[in-house]
Order: C-alpha cells, then structure tokens, then sequence
C-alpha cells in the first residue's frame, strides 16, 4: 500500500503530536498550504484505511502528580485472561491494560495494567481493589515501579530519499 506524498506530509506534520494551540488542524493546515477541512477528513480517511490507528492525548502523569507508578502483573487463568483484561482495561483506575505470553518458569504473569497515583500506598489501594475485583481468577500478582521517565513515540516516518 502506498500513500499519496500529501497524505505522507501531513502525517509527517502530526507524528510527533498535534500544536498545543486551540485549532491545531487549522495550524497544520496552514503550514501545509490546505484547508482545515480537508486535514480533518484526510486525517478521518487514513484511520478509516487503517494508516493511523488514532489520534489521542498522552498527557504527562508525572506533570499532573501522578509520581507513583505501577505496572500491575496478574497470573489470570488463560481461559478468562481476555475477558477479564478487557473488564480491567475499561476500569477508571486503569491507564492501560494488555495480554502478554508468559515466560515460565520465571514470568508466569499473562495479564498486565497500569495503576498510577501520587505514592505508593495510593497504587498499592488500588491493585488491591483490582485484586478483589479478580477474584479467585488471580493465582499471583505483583506490582513493578517505574524508576524514570521514558520517552514513548509511535513509528516515525523517514524521509524519502530524494526530498
């Protein structure tokens, strides 16, 4: 599949994240010779082909007092593990949530999500109420906190060779 060199610069111009201003596909629009409009709903047609998966905001939880930070482990019966991660990734407490394989005999997690709160004891009261909410699905569990910040990025487009 290929794109248009269009489509191809307006991805460019939003990949590492949309103008912090109050109409940044009007910004966009302007920086690429378009109308606002027809960023809209080029945009809306690359998710519709399935070229952008989405478009959200990633705000920082460490700005907002949310230091403390628990990616939540959980041994869940394989045959429940997709149900029941769909319940806890819909869950408030939640930020995300996803299967992974297990690597026994030293991982036997299969089932992961992210708690954050502003300590520890906040994180731990809410993997608690995660844990009742399992119930006897849960074998084990544990909790693993980030010692740093990382940058995350979704895939970068090169450019071509020749522009």
């Amino acid at each position: 599949m290929s794109i248009s060199t269009e489509d191809r610069a307006l991805i460019k111009a939003c990949q590492a994240g949309l103008p912090f201003v109050a109409e940044p596909y009007a910004q966009i629009a302007d920086a690429l010779g378009m109308e606002e409009a027809q960023v809209m709903s080029r945009l809306e047609a690359l998710m519709g082909q399935g070229i952008i998966r989405r478009i959200g905001i990633a705000p920082n939880h460490y700005k907002l007092g949310m230091v403390a930070n628990g990616m939540t482990v959980w041994d869940i019966d394989d045959d429940q593990a997709e149900e029941l991660g769909a319940l806890v990734g819909a869950m408030e407490d939640v930020t995300h949530c996803y299967l992974r394989p297990r690597a026994r005999p030293v991982w036997p997690y299969n089932l992961f999500a992210m708690l954050h709160g502003s300590d520890r004891e906040e994180v731990e009261a809410k993997r608690q109420r995660l844990k009742g909410f399992l119930g006897d699905a849960v074998r084990s569990c544990d909790v693993l906190y980030s010692t740093e910040i990382l940058k995350k990025t979704g895939l970068r487009l090169a450019a071509k060779r020749g522009n």
